[in-house]
């Protein structure tokens, strides 16, 4: 199933907002996630982080292969802050969740192991990114990023 979330990557001192598309088909007898569009080491590296913390929370990785990319392709993403998102889409995709809001909203977060949601840098110019886009009406971040956000 495709599902789209949304995220935000810094470019300089200013946010961009960061489409994430998954394509959980569900084909393969073996379960694959490849994330394309330029992730940094820290970005390939969230398909453990996400896959241990959807299970840890009781929700279950869609079966064979998963495709996620992060547009624009030719910028750059760095960072751990699309944990979050791509876990959020995944559940959505695996339809355990509703994707309505996603479709609505930018999400930031890093996920631990056990699914805890840890603080990201980069909150306040998504903040300021999100009061500018009429697509997005929400913005989903970390509680040790609460106070951040609110300052926009």
């Amino acid at each position: 199933m495709l599902n789209k979330t949304f995220s935000a990557s810094l470019l300089g001192i200013d946010a961009v907002p960061v489409e994430i598309e998954i394509n959980a088909s569900g084909r393969g007898e073996q379960d694959f996630v490849a994330i394309v569009g330029l992730p940094d080491a820290a970005v390939r590296e969230s398909r453990e982080r996400v896959r241990s913390a959807i299970s840890a929370c009781g929700y279950s990785h869609p079966s064979g292969a998963t495709l996620i990319n992060l547009a624009p392709a030719d910028m750059r993403k760095e960072g751990s802050s699309f944990d979050l998102p791509i876990a959020l889409g995944l559940i959505a995709a695996g339809r355990q969740i509703s994707s309505g809001a996603l479709k609505e909203s930018v999400i930031l977060g890093e996920l631990a192991l056990d699914g805890t949601v840890r603080p990201v840098k980069g909150v306040l110019p998504a903040a300021l990114m999100v009061r500018k886009e009429k697509r997005i009406r929400t913005l989903i971040v970390p509680a040790g990023n609460i106070r951040e956000a609110s300052a926009a």
